[in-house]
């Protein structure tokens, strides 16, 4: 067989034909084949370029959708749902050495004190359960037998804005897809005019950390959620200018569109995507925002279980009915930050008046989501998470008032609704409520179970990225709680 030739000229051609051009160019490239398979299910101005389609679960699943009711700050378990007589007979003593050795707190050393703290508030057992709650929650207190308490889980970060980020994504560094964007990554959304993933905020502020704790790392940015304002328009300028029809409208949506198709064929580039899919979504969502945001027809009886007294007025109450609006819409993942939970002892953060108040903010609320969710026949395939990034200690904080430290070994969360086992109280911790002695549980394991009831394999769900395989758990191990499920 005689040597191929490449002529000086034919050479130099073939030198310049970098990889740029070949995707560029070629119509079997991977652009071409990214769009190929974006357009497969039609040729129409909406046809189905949307990255959020329904995607097929690992295995059979027991739910279809998340809300996560985030209690930013880290609540005082301590004083909502642990009742620890032995911390009340010792209060002011100093604890063991033994549950502090080796230990690291937020604000706290051996120098400014080590004591117990008791809680004032009452506690009682409540339902068929006997579930403990203190009087602080009175409406939590009448769901107790829907819920799955889990007393036991830790985390491995102290401070707010990492830990809320480990709660969040499964690590502390930035740029990892958090678990909404996982959950629509993993399912996609059965909604086809609001967007997979809604993230809805009250109280004072932003939670520590901010946009990065609803990100999509990896992940195209189709996946991360999107944060609905409480005033004006959900998403700033999405209402139609003024002189602008629609006819008009989806003339300039379609006319980008196909630019931005032959731009996705040139590059192959997933975030252009990801771009169309943006402007479609946007594009609908002109009529569905507004109708979903817009409470008014709903009865005054439904208003009153949540606790909603002015149905313009932006509280946790009116969020918690948005997140009802949502799921029924067909929306993957609704995640509610509530802050400031952070009460270490102060004017505006004590145990003594501020969580009193923010409870109240809360609790009738929550627990009118569960019972609306439920008559709605919503509440079997939807989850429902309740908790924070962390706990707070079972010792005080030497400030101007009454306050707990930031605490990681042990913390409650409650669970309700598909397919966990309602009415259970899973994990145990010591008399002083510092530690596990039995169910000792971590994050990952409640990632683990919350994908597995969505039918995801937390180990087969991931990408490469950097380099490396990243997943939800990590690493490290993570279990599916089977002993809180049904």
């Amino acid at each position: 067989m005689k040597p191929l030739h490449v002529s000086e000229t034919n050479a130099n051609l073939l030198q310049s034909r970098t990889r740029r051009h070949f995707f560029a160019d070629c119509g079997v490239g991977v652009g071409a084949m990214a769009l190929g398979s974006l357009l497969a299910d039609g040729n129409s101005a909406q046809a189905n370029s949307e990255p959020l389609a329904p995607k097929q679960p690992h295995f059979a699943p027991r739910a279809k959708r998340v809300i996560f009711l985030f209690m930013a700050g880290g609540p005082s378990q301590l004083d909502l749902f642990e009742r620890k007589p032995q911390l009340d007979a010792l209060n002011g003593q100093r604890i063991p050495e033994s549950f502090t050795a080796g230990k690291r707190f937020a604000f706290m050393d051996s120098s400014n004190g080590f004591n117990l703290l008791a809680s004032k508030r009452t506690f009682a057992q409540y339902g068929e359960c006997g579930a403990w709650v203190s009087d602080l929650l009175p409406h939590t207190a009448g769901i107790v037998d829907r819920l799955t308490f889990l007393k036991t889980c830790s985390a491995d970060l102290f401070n707010h804005a990492p830990a809320k980020l480990f709660m969040n994504t499964g690590t502390g560094q930035f740029g990892r897809p958090c678990m909404g964007s996982w959950i629509t990554y993993g399912l996609g959304s059965e909604a086809t005019d609001l967007p997979g993933f809604v993230v809805l905020q009250s109280g004072p502020r932003g939670p520590r950390g901010g946009a990065v704790l609803w990100g999509s790392g990896g992940l195209p940015s189709s996946y991360q959620g999107v944060p609905f304002r409480n005033t004006g328009d959900p998403i700033l300028n999405l209402s139609t200018a003024d002189g602008i029809d629609t006819p008009s409208q989806r003339r300039v949506v379609d006319a980008v569109r196909a630019l931005n198709e032959q731009r996705l064929a040139a590059t192959g580039d997933a975030e252009i995507a990801t771009r169309i899919a943006g402007y479609e979504m946007a594009f609908r969502m002109q009529t569905s925002a507004p109708e979903l945001t817009d409470i008014s027809g709903e009865t005054s009886e439904t208003l009153g279980l949540y606790g909603i007294q002015d149905p313009g007025e932006s509280t946790y109450a009116r969020n918690c009915l948005l997140a009802r609006r949502l799921v029924e819409r067909g929306v993957r993942f609704v995640q509610l930050y509530h802050t400031n939970w952070d009460h270490h002892g102060g004017p505006t953060e004590n145990l003594e008046t501020h969580l009193p108040q923010i409870s109240r903010e809360i609790d009738q609320a929550s627990a009118g989501l569960i019972l609306d969710l439920d008559r709605r026949g919503l509440l079997d395939d939807t989850i429902v998470v309740w908790g924070g990034e962390f706990g707070r200690t079972p010792m005080g904080e030497t400030r101007e008032s009454t306050g707990r430290n930031h605490h990681i070994d042990a913390f409650t969360m409650w669970f309700a609704g598909g397919g966990f086992r309602p009415g259970l109280t899973y994990g145990e911790t010591d008399e002083f409520g510092f530690g596990p002695i039995s169910g000792a549980t971590h994050v990952r394991d409640v990632h683990a179970t919350l994908l597995h009831q969505l039918g995801l394999d937390h180990h087969r769900l991931s990408i490469r990225s950097q380099g490396l395989d990243q997943r939800l758990t990590g690493v490290e191990p993570a279990r599916v709680l089977h002993e809180m499920l049904t």
